[in-house]
């Protein structure tokens, strides 16, 4: 695995300058809307010296645009001038919490001239930028679908992503700790110091570096992601220890356990509450083997469930690349409830029933798809929609929010977290456009 990121950082290297995006690549030979869906097609692998590299060069929103909403939506800019606006909460007065953040250093993660030039391709799809290491407020108190106050609410975090509220204990997931702090409803800005209530898997390698978090409906237990510290378990699996997993986390005490484990990088998490509560996650699952390979999915999660990462996929698709070969526990594997396409970074998860938007976009997940870097051609830069009846996936997706790419296949925007604002919009955070969107029906 070394000697193959050794020589991804040489083509790639070399690709730069020549002013080329990655020359020495495949295609995919699949429609996009074959990775979607309760059974993906899944073909075989396809494994070179190199895996392909498709850039979308970051460069923010030309004065005036922005991205393109669905037929009976219309989309405002909630708030703008943010610094990599990466997750949104909305309070129960109405008030929007957004965590400006960007990943912690991290000097043990891909070290080498392979580790230099992924993190020259990070730079260039937008996450080059420094943390804020903040949490702002937002607040839109007229209800015209723009803020027009916001003050810094909690400063000198880590890497902060998770946010969920409780009574009045505010949790903030940091890369390294879930951290509380005590809230008041209106307050604009919190002084109290933060405790810990319990520290998370982090370090200098820290590979998937966001932790997000969402309570349960009674408040008593928080589930936390952890992603993985590799692709596919490349730098041992000690270095794996209480990753690629979801944790269920007491509340008050801060113990703690595996909820679930095989997912290479739960990012989204939210509850569907009809007809019973449901946790549900979305997962970016692993790279390298071609452009078809591996749908990113969202799936219910199963206490004390195994979902197959790194020894297989999809199921119990092996993954040949992880040795020694672990039959035992690909036998365990889970597959997953619904595929959300190949490489299309599925970060922000949002469920609903009654989301106040019209239809089709009443009952259902909405997901934020921050796009491709290894996929040729581009997938994800779009938030889309996932029908759910009896609170289960059912139908097709359909696009909500598109337009991030313009037409030489530059990022002027990435979604990332999204989450219903209560007055019939949804919320979307934009890293690249340094953005908050909102998005609710037309003429309103």
């Amino acid at each position: 695995m070394r000697k193959m990121r050794a020589a991804v950082g040489l083509c790639l290297a070399l690709a730069g300058a020549a002013g080329l995006l990655f020359a020495c690549s495949e295609r995919a030979s699949l429609p996009l809307a074959a990775g979607f869906g309760p059974e993906p097609q899944l073909p075989e692998p396809k494994r070179g010296l190199v895996p392909t590299v498709n850039i979308a060069p970051a460069i923010g929103w030309p004065a005036g645009a922005r991205p393109n909403p669905a037929p009976g939506l219309a989309v405002t800019a909630f708030a703008s001038g943010l610094a990599h606006p990466r997750n949104v909460l909305v309070l129960p007065n109405g008030d929007v919490l957004v965590a400006e953040s960007n990943a912690p250093p991290k000097p043990d993660d891909s070290p080498g001239i392979a580790g230099w030039v992924m993190r020259r391709i990070m730079a260039r799809a937008g996450a080059g930028v420094p943390s804020a290491n903040r949490i702002t407020l937002l607040r839109d108190a007229d209800g015209d679908g723009v803020a027009e106050t916001r003050s810094t609410f909690l400063e000198g975090l880590n890497s902060p992503f998770g946010m969920a509220l409780v009574g009045e204990t505010l949790f903030v997931a940091d890369t390294d700790a879930i951290r509380r702090f005590p809230y008041q409803p209106g307050a604009m800005r919190i002084e109290a110091p933060s405790t810990v209530l319990t520290e998370l898997p982090a370090g200098r390698l820290n590979h998937h570096w966001t932790k997000n978090l969402v309570a349960s409906p009674d408040g008593q237990r928080l589930y936390v992601s952890i992603g993985s510290n590799s692709n596919v378990g490349e730098n041992g699996l000690e270095a794996e220890a209480g990753r690629a997993q979801i944790w269920e986390v007491d509340a008050s005490t801060g113990q703690h356990r595996p909820y679930a484990t095989g997912l290479r990088n739960p990012n989204g998490l939210a509850f569907a509450t009809t007809p019973t509560p449901v946790l549900w996650t979305a997962v970016n699952e692993r790279d390298e083997i071609g452009s078809d390979l591996v749908p990113d999915y969202m799936t219910s999660v199963r206490d004390g469930g195994f979902y197959g990462w790194p020894f297989s996929y999809y199921g119990q698709h092996v993954d040949s690349r992880v040795q020694p070969p672990q039959p035992d526990m690909v036998a365990r594997a889970i597959a997953p409830d619904y595929a959300l396409g190949a490489h299309t970074a599925s970060l922000g998860l949002a469920i609903s029933a009654n989301s106040g938007l019209p239809a089709p976009f009443v009952a259902g997940a909405f997901i934020g798809q921050h796009g491709s870097w290894n996929r040729r051609p581009p997938s994800g830069y779009r938030v889309i929609f996932v029908p759910f009846t009896e609170g289960k996936p059912n139908g097709p997706p359909v696009d909500v929010l598109d337009g991030f790419l313009d037409a030489e296949g530059r990022a002027m925007g990435r979604p990332v977290g999204v989450a219903l604002d209560g007055r019939g919009g949804l919320l979307v955070a934009d890293d690249v456009g340094n953005a908050v969107w909102r998005i609710g029906a037309a003429g309103k």
